[in-house]
């Protein structure tokens, strides 16, 4: 089963719920502050983190690159840019852990990277 932690600043319950419609019983899904959120992920009590914010990739992933590195995080979309399908499950496929992307965006960004992640 797949341990998914939502961080980041806004909408947390929100995806938190399409992760868990996403995934279903393959994935446990919890909500965190985005710095308790990133220590789970570092710790490796978790296996990935997810989280939004108004940029995509401030609130949603500062405490995850500051913990666990720029090269385990991906930013999804930005305020009128969000990566293609092809993009998303590159980042997935290269081993990001933290996905960051703004809010308006997660319907169309988490059933993606969920189904991505479910393949692993």
């Amino acid at each position: 089963m797949l341990k998914i932690v939502v961080g980041g600043q806004i909408d947390k319950p929100e995806i938190a719920e399409l992760v868990r419609v996403c995934g279903g019983d393959a994935i446990e899904v919890s909500v965190q502050s985005d710095l308790d959120a990133a220590m789970s992920l570092q710790a490796g009590s978790v296996d990935y983190y997810i989280g939004a914010c108004n940029t995509g990739g401030g609130g949603a992933l500062a405490m995850a690159m500051a913990l666990v590195g720029h090269d385990f995080c991906a930013t999804l979309s930005m305020p009128g840019n969000i990566k293609s399908e092809a993009e998303i499950r590159g980042e997935i496929q290269a081993g990001k852990k933290a996905f960051g992307f703004t809010a308006q965006d997660k319907e169309q960004i988490i059933p993606i990277v969920i189904s991505e992640l479910l393949k692993k």
